[in-house]
């Protein structure tokens, strides 16, 4: 999606309070919505990849998650399957489970967003898109952790990764 995609602007209960611009919503810190993919194979190591220097928020960092933006008018649901298919360069893969939902605030630095994590298994050959993935691997759960000191992580990826090892999910 890029800065002219229109998406619901959402309030503090996640109600659709109207809609704007994404580049408008950027801007001007409107709560908006997220969906976090969290994408296995059939060894149970999780994606994880480097956002291009391009990306609009979090050029160049790591994230453990694949998604994006929710459109305008279009489910947590359906934006987690189309954005997980778009990311990874598949098509098929089962829906995604939903795992949690959370209010991410980055704290000056580009807003809040309504943040729903899925959990989905990809057994499929990937082929990240170009545009959205610089580089990629799928690690293990002890790989992941050795590396989280190491590189610098998307802020709200890591917040939702917390979350997850909080509820041991």
């Amino acid at each position: 999606m890029g800065a002219d995609e229109v998406l619901d602007v959402v309030d503090e209960q996640d109600r659709v309070i109207g809609q704007a611009p994404r580049g408008e919503v950027y801007a001007r810190g409107l709560i908006h919505r997220c969906a976090f993919i969290r994408v296995r194979d059939s060894l149970g190591r999780t994606f994880v990849h480097r956002r291009t220097a391009d990306k609009l928020v979090f050029p160049s960092l790591y994230d453990m998650f694949v998604g994006g933006v929710v459109g305008a008018g279009e489910s947590y649901d359906d934006a987690a399957l189309r954005e997980a298919e778009e990311e990874l360069g598949v098509s098929g893969l089962p829906r995604p489970e939903p795992v949690l939902k959370f209010l991410y605030d980055s704290e000056g630095g580009g807003g809040r967003w309504w943040s729903a994590v899925y959990e989905v298994r990809c057994d499929l050959p990937v082929n990240p898109q170009v545009e959205e993935v610089a580089w990629h691997a799928f690690l293990t759960e002890e790989e992941l952790s050795a590396r989280l000191g190491e590189w610098e992580w998307v802020p709200d990826g890591l917040a939702a990764y917390e979350r997850l090892l909080a509820r041991g999910v």
